[in-house]
């Protein structure tokens, strides 16, 4: 997925923060669409920007260096990776395959990547 090389983008309203890697399944947005891909009557699904402000309510974000997982708080540092796992030292979370679970509680609850969220 391409989702490495494209940013995040934040509400100025109220910090919504949108993340290509998730997209928004529910507002049929794929993961992996970047937010300059977003249609121009996109509106923040939180607090609803729009008329004047529209995507423009949005700032784009620094990569963030660490990811959360949404079911058990583990957290994935690349730079310490999993060598356990086989993921080496230095592995951004982008770069992990599309099958990694999270170790502590994906094998039971099957908790895959997209149920990680970056955390700054």
């Amino acid at each position: 997925m391409a989702a490495k090389k494209m940013k995040r983008y934040r509400c100025t309203v109220c910090d919504y923060v949108y993340d290509p890697m998730r997209g928004e399944p529910k507002n049929d947005i794929k993961p992996g669409t970047a937010f300059e891909d977003l249609p121009s009557s996109y509106v923040c699904p939180v607090c609803g920007a729009r008329a004047k402000i529209g995507k423009s309510a949005f700032v784009a974000m620094d990569k963030p260096s660490r990811y959360r997982c949404a079911a058990c708080d583990y957290i994935y540092d690349p730079e310490r990776g999993e060598p356990k796992n086989g993921i080496k030292p230095g592995t951004d979370f982008e770069d992990l395959p599309d099958t990694y679970v999270c170790p502590i509680c994906g094998v039971y609850a099957k908790i895959g990547k997209s149920a990680f969220l970056p955390i700054e």
